[in-house]
Parts: structure tokens; C-alpha cells; sequence
């Protein structure tokens, strides 16, 4: 049964000021921390499970407080019956919602079961879902944002090739197009014509815009376009993707599986946020319509969470790499040839680090009785 639940709220400062479209279109200022939620369980045979979700600039503390509201609520159950205690805890909170801070809040939780679940059984949590492979494709974002001028985006990018990487990912959506096509061209001559390259737009065009710019982009042979318009406009996305060779990529943005639905049939390269959709018990949801569309999956930040459920989907996938989270953490993912390489550790494979737990601003513990 379910003893404990400590909750931890921790900022992560960045190590410089991050840019992408967003904020040259004045609509975000540069990020400079992230904020985590951290949950640990633990049961009355002192099995511990540890899960996380995050936000980036606001809702950090929206997701902490909503958290420890509703988490007594699993006080006493099997942690075993994550499907329904995952619906427990969004009927505890309904009146906020079903998507947004509130199932980010959950995800946490629901991501700690599942680590839990795995831990139990001794297997990664990969091989718990079901892996069908050992590795999965992955390709670097985190040094090619626009604050970097395009001298520093290929070095960036070379030396992710050379720490194993298989792919590159750089921002685009600058005021100027000529500015992305410019940088882009850079990119793909260092990089040559074999490495798989992606660009992300951020939802900063229009559907003109992107139509153009697409189309410019079509013969640097991309792995996709990422976000060219809003999330929201799935018309829009689906008119890109029937107009354009280049496969269109979005999903991120959004909250629930119920917003992905309508994505489904528009794009051809689904990116879910576990985190962002309320764990993975939401997660496998969405995979299982996914793998029915023949999608691509392609799963956004994250990816100590996301290389698991990368590796249990059907059809080749890709994990984002960052190398944000590395303080967090006492444990590193495998990379190389390419490729993130599941570890023999059960669960999430990756336990908390001091620089962590020295970086924690609030801390909630949630059990019967004195702490």
C-alpha cells in the first residue's frame, strides 16, 4: 500500500538565457530556470518510485500546489492499479480541469507509480510496457536556438554528432526567412547530406509563411518541420503536410490526449510530452491511437522519461535529447552510434542528486500521521 508521498518543487537555473521564435516575435522573454515537480512514493514495504513533470517559465508552482492538494487522495492504495488511481486523482480535481497545470500535476505522480511499478518487477520500464527495441533513435535541440549565432550552432552541432547523437535539431522562425534559410544551408553543408536534420519553427508562422518557407526548405531533404503554426490550427497543419514533401511535426504544446485526437490526421510525426499530458498512463493512451495512424513518435524533452516509452512503440521513433536535466540526476543515458541504449536498471533507471535536492524551493510530505 501507498505510505508516503513527498512532493518537491526544484528550479533548475539554465546556464545561459535560451531563445527560440517565440521571443524574437516578442510573444516570451528568454528562459533562464525550468521548474520541476518531483514525486516520490513510497509503500509500506519501503519500495520507492520517483516521477517528475516540469514547466517552463510560469505554472511551476500552479503544478506543485495542485499536486499536494489532491495527493493524499492515494493514501493507502495499491500502487499497482495506476489506471485507476490516475482517475481518482483528475476526478479529485475536476472543477480545474482535465488538461493543463492540473493533469501536469498528476503526471508526476502517475510517472513515480509507473517507476515504482517497474522496480517491483526489476525490469526498466521499457521492458515492463513491452519493449520492442533495446535503443532508440535520438537527436540533439539543445545547441541550435536562435540566441546562438549560426558559427556556434555548428560547432554545437558537431560536437553532438561526436558525443553519438544521431540527429540535429535547430530553431527556426526568425523575422527574417532569408535568416533561417541562411542558417539552415550552414547547418546541412557541415553536417552533409546523410545526417538527419529537423527545424523548429515554435509556432511562430502563419500558414502563408510556412507554405513559403517549406517549400524553400524542401531541398535540404529535412526529417521534418517541427511546429509551423499554431498547435491549434489543425486545418492548417493538415493543409502544410498534403502540400509539402517534408513530413510536418507538432504536438508538444498540447495538454491531454483528447487535443491530440484532432492532431491525429494532420501531421505526420506526433510529439506527446508525457509530462504535459498527465504520465504515462495517458502517454500509452495516445501511443496506442498513434501507432493506429501509422505516426511517427517523437515524444518532446524529457527524454529520461521518454526513451522508455520510445522504445515500447511499434514503429521506429525518435527521443529529443537535452542535456538540461544532467544535474538532476546521478545517472547518464547511453548514447551512442546514434542512439539512446537502454540501461539494465529497473524502473526510470535514474535516482535524484544532491545539486537537486540542494535546488529544491518547496517541500510537501503527504502521509498518515506525523512526518
Amino acid at each position: 500500500m501507498i505510505a508516503r508521498i513527498t512532493l518537491s518543487s526544484v528550479t533548475l537555473p539554465l546556464k545561459q538565457a535560451i531563445s527560440d521564435a517565440k521571443v524574437l516575435t516578442g510573444r516570451q522573454r528568454p528562459m533562464t530556470e525550468v521548474a520541476f515537480l518531483f514525486a516520490e512514493v513510497r509503500t509500506t514495504d519501503g519500495l520507492d518510485g520517483l516521477g517528475f513533470g516540469y514547466s517552463k517559465r510560469a505554472g511551476g508552482r500552479a503544478q506543485y500546489a495542485h499536486a499536494a492538494e489532491v495527493a493524499h487522495e492515494l493514501i493507502g492504495e495499491d500502487p499497482n492499479d495506476i489506471g485507476r488511481l490516475w482517475t481518482k486523482l483528475a476526478w479529485a480535481g475536476a472543477s480545474v480541469g482535465r488538461s493543463g497545470a492540473a493533469t501536469q500535476a498528476i503526471a508526476a505522480i502517475d510517472v513515480a507509480l509507473w517507476d515504482l511499478k517497474a522496480k517491483r518487477a526489476g525490469l526498466p520500464l521499457a521492458k515492463l510496457l513491452g519493449a520492442y527495441r533495446d535503443s532508440v533513435r535520438c537527436y540533439d535541440t539543445s545547441g541550435g536556438f536562435l540566441h546562438e549565432p549560426v558559427e556556434r550552432v555548428l560547432d554545437n552541432a558537431e560536437a553532438a554528432r561526436a558525443a553519438g547523437i544521431g540527429g540535429v535539431k535547430i530553431k527556426v522562425g526568425h523575422p527574417s526567412p532569408a535568416v533561417d534559410l541562411a542558417r539552415v544551408r550552414a547547418v546541412r553543408d557541415r553536417l552533409g547530406d546523410d545526417v538527419p536534420l529537423m527545424v523548429d519553427a515554435n509556432q511562430q508562422w502563419d500558414r502563408p509563411v510556412a507554405t513559403r518557407v517549406g517549400r524553400a526548405l524542401e531541398e535540404f531533404d529535412l526529417t521534418w518541420i517541427e511546429e509551423p503554426l499554431d498547435a491549434d490550427d489543425v486545418d492548417g497543419h493538415a493543409a502544410l503536410a498534403r502540400s509539402l514533401d517534408t513530413p510536418i511535426a507538432s504536438g508538444e504544446m498540447l495538454t491531454s490526449v483528447a487535443e491530440h485526437v484532432r492532431l491525429l490526421d494532420a501531421v505526420d510525426v506526433i510529439q506527446p510530452d508525457a509530462p504535459r499530458i498527465g504520465g504515462i498512463t495517458q502517454f500509452q493512451r495516445l501511443a496506442a491511437l498513434a501507432e493506429h495512424h501509422h505516426l511517427t513518435l517523437a515524444p518532446h524533452f524529457a527524454m529520461e522519461i521518454h526513451v522508455h516509452l520510445a522504445a515500447a512503440y511499434p514503429h521506429e521513433p525518435w527521443v529529443e535529447h537535452f542535456d538540461w536535466l544532467h544535474p538532476l540526476f546521478n545517472e547518464r543515458l547511453d548514447i551512442r552510434d546514434g542512439r539512446i541504449h537502454l540501461s539494465g536498471r529497473p524502473g526510470l533507471g535514474v535516482t535524484l542528486s544532491e545539486q537537486a535536492r540542494a535546488w529544491t524551493v518547496a517541500h510537501t510530505v503527504i502521509q498518515k500521521g506525523p512526518e
